[in-house]
């Protein structure tokens, strides 16, 4: 839904499981708490980076659908210069 806010009184993608993409081999995916001048703030954080012989980005985010996220991070904030983009996970498996 378009325009919907989980939560009154928060963003729009609050309490929702997004894609973190970062201006690096980093993503991130996890829930979706807040956005200000500290970063994004996320719960629940698997942290997946691209280096020879680990999955593709693409299998891990599909793994993190088909299994869940398995959480790095109970809490992150990443730094806003970090991040390059911002999308739902069921957005991002296209």
């Amino acid at each position: 839904m378009s325009g919907h806010v989980f939560h009154p009184g928060h963003q729009e993608l609050h309490g929702t499981t997004v894609v973190l993409d970062t201006h690096g081999p980093r993503i991130y995916v996890g829930r979706f708490d807040s956005q200000d001048a500290h970063g994004v703030h996320l719960h629940d954080v698997g942290v997946h980076d691209a280096s020879p012989g680990a999955l593709s980005r693409e299998e891990f985010l599909r793994r993190c659908d088909k299994f869940g996220i398995r959480p790095d991070h109970r809490d992150l904030v990443v730094p806003a210069s970090e991040v390059s983009r911002i999308v739902r996970l069921v957005d991002a498996l296209g």
